[in-house]
């Protein structure tokens, strides 16, 4: 395993990108009823902003169900695959660093999971770590017939809960050039008990409660009981962390107004045993985990345990809480990822097979 406080030097990047236009408005979609891949235009509404980028909706089967994507057409033939974040639409969840890595050349399939956003399946809401596994199967399998994709050029990225399931989508697709694992929660369990110490006792037990009562209703076809993604201490949420507080502003929630930012009691419930990290040790690719050091989300250290498993792993720190690669640490950040796609995905250094630890390396923002 390598790992390196960010604050090096960054390799320099390809300066040059495709002429970008603005999305055209909701107004004027089309939509092309084609069962695989379709074009228009998004159903979340997104207010002005002063970024102009070039991309077209497209849809793939997954199961039985079709999945709503944004395709950024790149340049370099390489293509990053993104994913929404747990209750989290693709656009809040991978506008951002969708746009960077585009700017740089790579293609983007953002996607959403089944249940949210724009994808169909119902109830809305409520999902399986299984059902999304699946998600990204069907979405990795799409991106290689994607025009001007290199299907040895695929990369996956994923922050927090999706995150966390980078280390499975990547043990199970060995051919990947390189897995981006964002803050990852790679530990329900560890995390939950993290969690516990930012919430009140009865609050916890409500959670508990809905969560139990919720999975039991879906035995007999109720709808979820809902809960939101982010709360103050003392309330019925999922997350009550004081990093967790800064989730709306790390993702531009004001932009879009129809995201609920609620999750199934049931589904929320669920993931405090998921445990991805364990499938650390089978991912064969290039993996880079970026940690936040004032992370009280996404613990530090089972982040970088289960990178240290990965024969190929690469844990990339930077100073924080869990939102920093969103807000003040997102120049940082974005510029650690794409040296680590450059390298990977079109360097090949000999280096990156050795699996020798450089941990002391590096500084410190």
């Amino acid at each position: 395993m390598v790992r390196s406080n960010l604050g090096a030097t960054p390799r320099p990047m390809p300066s040059t990108s495709p002429t970008r236009s603005a999305i055209p408005s909701p107004a004027n979609s089309h939509t092309d009823q084609h069962p695989t891949i379709r074009t228009g235009q998004p159903q979340m509404t997104e207010q002005d902003t002063s970024e102009s980028v070039e991309r077209e909706k497209v849809r793939f089967v997954s199961g039985d169900t079709i999945c709503a994507a944004w395709h950024y057409p790149g340049t370099n033939g390489a293509c990053v695959i993104m994913a929404g974040g747990f209750g989290v639409p693709k656009e809040p969840a991978t506008d951002q660093f969708a746009k960077r890595f585009n700017d740089a050349g790579f293609a983007v399939l953002a996607f959403d999971y089944r249940c949210v956003g724009e994808s169909e399946g119902q109830p809305r809401l409520a999902f399986s770590a299984r059902n999304q596994l699946n998600d990204w199967q069907a979405a990795i399998d799409f991106a290689r017939t994607l025009p001007g994709v290199d299907p040895t050029k695929l990369a996956i990225w994923g922050f927090s809960a999706t995150g966390g399931h980078i280390f499975r989508v990547a043990a199970r697709n060995p051919q990947l050039g390189a897995a981006i694992a964002q803050t990852p929660n790679p530990d329900g369990p560890a995390l939950s008990r993290n969690a516990m110490r930012h919430q009140k006792p009865l609050a916890m037990l409500r959670f508990t409660g809905l969560g139990v009562l919720d999975a039991l209703g879906s035995l007999v076809g109720r709808p979820p009981r809902l809960v939101p993604l982010v709360g103050k201490p003392g309330t019925v949420a999922m997350l009550t962390t004081p990093d967790g507080i800064d989730t709306g502003l790390a993702l531009r929630s004001h932009m879009y107004p129809d995201w609920q930012q609620m999750i199934a009691a049931r589904t929320a419930l669920r993931f405090t045993l998921y445990q991805p990290g364990r499938a650390a040790s089978q991912v064969q690719s290039p993996l880079l985990v970026m940690v936040c050091d004032h992370d009280q989300t996404s613990l530090v250290k089972p982040s970088v345990k289960a990178a240290s498993r990965a024969p190929r792993g690469e844990v990339v720190e930077i100073s924080g809480p869990h939102y920093a690669p969103f807000l003040d640490k997102h120049e940082q950040a974005v510029e650690a990822q794409l040296s680590f796609l450059h390298r990977h995905l079109f360097d090949h250094p000999a280096a990156d097979h050795s699996g020798i630890s450089h941990a002391s390396q590096g500084r410190k923002v």
